[in-house]
Parts: structure tokens; C-alpha cells; sequence
């Protein structure tokens, strides 16, 4: 494989290694996965020795940890989408729909590198497992702070609908390659914010007292 262009030209060791490190880490852990990416492939494309990188990390599931927290932050990574739902020049229903936009189509769909790393992790790395149950569970109360916005009538279980919607897209759109499922689920939740945002009186009769 050929070496990162952001790791060509730096020097071993010395000042920024941690930095070089982690940008490692955001690389090849997206693109060829955490547990087959090791000590030895990490250090050689962040230019710095195994002694330097124990340094910095004393463990990989520190570094896990501490990349999965890099992703969480990057306004332009993947996890950045969840963001939406903080504009203040959308309304709330318009918010919680633009969670399932089309985006660009890519060459490969990698899904959520919050779920992917629990995935892999597989019950042997609980720092990391707990800072992206952590993610996920805020990231549903927000849907429920919007979906409240919207004027559903059960928010919390709207909520945690559009939860399992948006999940569930990104899973299988990374399973088939295909951003296809992100299409499906907006269709779907735009049914289920509808019905929930449907006022009393405008339902069917005998309903309105359910």
C-alpha cells in the first residue's frame, strides 16, 4: 500500500507524533478496519518508533479511544451528518428529515466508525464500547429534544424510532455498498413524523380519543 500523503514527509518521532498517530489511526482504521490494522503498519505510516508510540498511547485500545473521540469531532467526517439536528435555519421537522439526505455517492460506503469500531471491538475494548454507547445514547435524546420541537405527541418514541431508522440505514448501506437504504428511510421517516406530528382533530374518527 502506498504510503499516506499526510504522513509522506514527516519526520520520525520529534514534535507532532502523537498528531501523526492519530491521523494514522483515522486512516487505515476506516479504511482496512481496527484489528487488522497493527502496532507495526501504525507506526510506519505516522513516521514514528514503537517506543515513541507507546509514549503517546499505552495501549491500542487507548488509541481506539482516542480516535473514535477524533471522529466524533470531525466537522468532516461521518458522524458530522448528526449535526443537523443543531441548525437553527431549519424547523424541527425539516431538521429531523435532513438526517436521512442523499449524499454524494462514494466509491466505498463505510457506514458509522462508532458502530464499526464497537463491532470489532466485540466486548474486548469497554473504554471504547462506553464512550460510543455514550454517543449514541445522547444522540437519541436529541432526536427526542427535536422531535418534541416538532410537535410529536409520544417524542420519545419518535425519537427512538428515527434512532432505529437512521442506525439501521447506515448499517445496511454499508453491508451493500449502496446508499440506496438512506432513501428507503427517509420515505419511512417522513411517515412516522407525519403521523406523529398530526394534530387531534385532524385524525380519522374514533381515533382522536387513543
Amino acid at each position: 500500500m502506498a504510503t499516506s500523503e499526510t504522513t509522506a514527509a514527516a519526520p520520525r518521532g520529534g514534535r507532532g507524533a502523537r498528531e501523526r498517530i492519530l491521523r494514522a489511526a483515522v486512516e487505515l482504521f476506516a479504511r482496512d478496519g481496527i484489528h487488522v490494522t497493527g502496532i507495526a503498519k501504525l507506526t510506519d505510516v505516522a513516521h514514528v518508533s514503537t517506543r515513541t508510540f507507546y509514549q503517546h498511547f499505552p495501549s491500542k485500545e487507548a488509541l481506539v479511544s482516542a480516535y473514535l473521540q477524533r471522529v466524533e469531532s470531525d466537522p468532516e467526517g461521518p458522524v458530522h451528518i448528526e449535526t443537523v439536528l443543531e441548525r437553527h435555519d431549519l424547523t424541527a421537522r425539516e431538521r429531523l428529515l435532513a438526517l436521512f439526505a442523499d449524499s454524494p455517492p462514494a466509491k466505498v460506503v463505510r457506514g458509522c466508525p462508532l458502530h464499526n469500531a464497537t463491532v470489532e471491538a466485540a466486548g474486548t475494548m469497554p473504554e471504547a464500547a462506553a464512550l460510543v454507547e455514550r454517543h449514541k445514547r445522547e444522540f437519541t435524546e436529541r432526536l427526542i429534544k427535536t422531535a418534541t420541537e416538532a410537535g410529536a405527541r409520544e417524542p420519545e418514541s419518535l425519537g427512538r424510532q428515527l434512532a432505529l431508522l437512521f442506525e439501521g440505514a447506515r448499517a445496511l448501506s454499508t453491508s451493500l455498498n449502496d446508499t440506496l437504504p438512506y432513501r428507503d428511510a427517509r420515505e419511512l421517516a417522513e411517515m412516522l413524523i407525519d403521523q406523529s406530528t398530526t394534530a387531534v382533530s385532524q385524525l380519522p374518527p374514533g381515533l382522536s380519543d387513543k
